[in-house]
């Protein structure tokens, strides 16, 4: 996947290679003679310098160079790094606030850009996939909920068997489980309702559709599953039963207190270890997912587009493990890249929506229409140039 080094910003010779504003027909790809477009002067700013314009020969409208670049109408573009590397290293909002001198709103709107931006990253990524995934799949939900405990929701993920590179999220809201009081009991009935979207099946469902198209020609999808009812309703309906494969393990009753492991569990670890070491990474790294902690996210939104960041960070910039000295990251071992990246390289480009091929539930997220009916505001993302 070709994707520069170096800030947009940055650059000196820099040529537009299509029309930032979605109504123009230059947005979605350049014409056969090329993007049509002449300079328009340049304008300057303490932090940048000289920035160029240009104006779209088809549309007659002008734009800057700051219109393809992350920092785009940012008043201090240098958080974005740093913002980015304390949300995957366990710090919340108000800790990494302090730590950068800003406002911790100022985190937390950084932190929904950082996550719309990861988020496309990753459909640009499964669409450079040339080759096809030929290996396992492994899907399991991490859970969490959010606001609330009453409000509880898995995260399908699927995660490669061999590369250990995630390639979907799907979130699944799902009603409370386990024992509860009869003061817990008379709450959850005075909460308002939510909407489910189909729970863990509509979920697995979703995330099925997003990575069949990535299975390899004329292969079918080798899904390996923990024994969830949701896997194997899927895996039987008729839709899917000729295009996937799904290997079942099974979670094993627990013997006795120090009783030594038995031969089924030892096989249900070692098949579902790429996603049980994903869910212990965000349980480790990302301060909201904790069991114990203050930092839990309001909005299953947010709290989303945190995980897209923690899914870029884990593909892109971690190492597949950093007990072996070979320097090689997930998206390194399907061939995405060449090299382990930094946050300087992942933040060095604007992504925008409506060229990237994304599935449905992302492009909701990155609206942002999951409601909470807790709340009295439910903020949108539906701003024209809003990025």
């Amino acid at each position: 996947m070709h994707w520069p080094r170096h800030p947009v910003e940055r650059r000196r010779a820099f040529i537009p290679p299509f029309c930032p504003r979605r109504s123009c027909v230059q947005h979605r790809g350049a014409a056969r003679r090329g993007f049509r477009f002449r300079h328009h002067g340049t304008y300057k700013t303490r932090r940048r310098g000289a920035i160029p314009r240009f104006i779209c020969l088809t549309c007659r409208r002008s734009f800057s160079r700051q219109s393809f670049a992350t920092s785009y109408y940012l008043k201090r573009p240098e958080l974005l790094a740093p913002i980015a590397a304390g949300l995957v290293g366990g710090s919340a909002h108000r800790q990494i606030a302090r730590s950068i001198h800003c406002a911790p709103s100022t985190v937390t709107r950084q932190s929904a850009r950082l996550g719309r931006h990861c988020l496309l990253l990753l459909a640009r990524g499964l669409r450079h996939i040339e080759s096809g995934v030929d290996e396992p799949i492994v899907i399991d939900h991490f859970e969490t909920f959010e606001f609330t405990q009453d409000f509880p929701f898995g995260v399908a993920t699927a995660v490669g068997a061999n590369s250990w590179f995630v390639y979907a999220l799907d979130p699944a809201p799902h009603r409370r489980t386990g024992t509860r009081t009869r003061a817990q009991r008379e709450r959850l009935r005075s909460r308002p309702r939510r909407a489910f979207r189909g729970g863990y099946y509509g979920s697995t469902r979703r995330l099925v559709n997003t990575m069949l198209p990535l299975a390899a020609v004329g292969g079918p999808l080798n899904l390996v599953g923990d024994g969830h009812p949701a896997y194997a309703r899927i895996a039987r309906h008729p839709q899917w039963a000729q295009r996937l494969r799904l290997q079942s393990h099974p979670n094993p009753k627990r013997g006795p207190r120090g009783s030594a492991r038995s031969a089924e569990a030892r096989a249900r670890d070692q098949a579902m270890f790429p996603v049980d070491l994903l869910h212990m990474l965000l349980r480790h790294s990302l301060a909201h997912h904790r069991r114990e902690t203050i930092a839990f996210g309001r909005r299953l939104n947010a709290l989303m587009e945190r995980l897209f960041v923690a899914a870029v960070w884990r593909n892109f910039v971690k190492l597949r493990s950093e007990r072996k000295p070979e320097p090689v990251t997930p998206a390194m071992r399907i061939g995405l890249t060449d090299r382990p990246w930094n946050w300087r390289r992942v933040l060095s480009q604007r992504i925008f929506p409506y060229r990237e091929t994304t599935p449905p539930v992302w492009q909701e997220l990155y609206a942002r229409s999951w409601d909470n009916p807790l709340l009295r505001h439910n903020t949108r993302h539906d701003s024209i140039l809003a990025y």
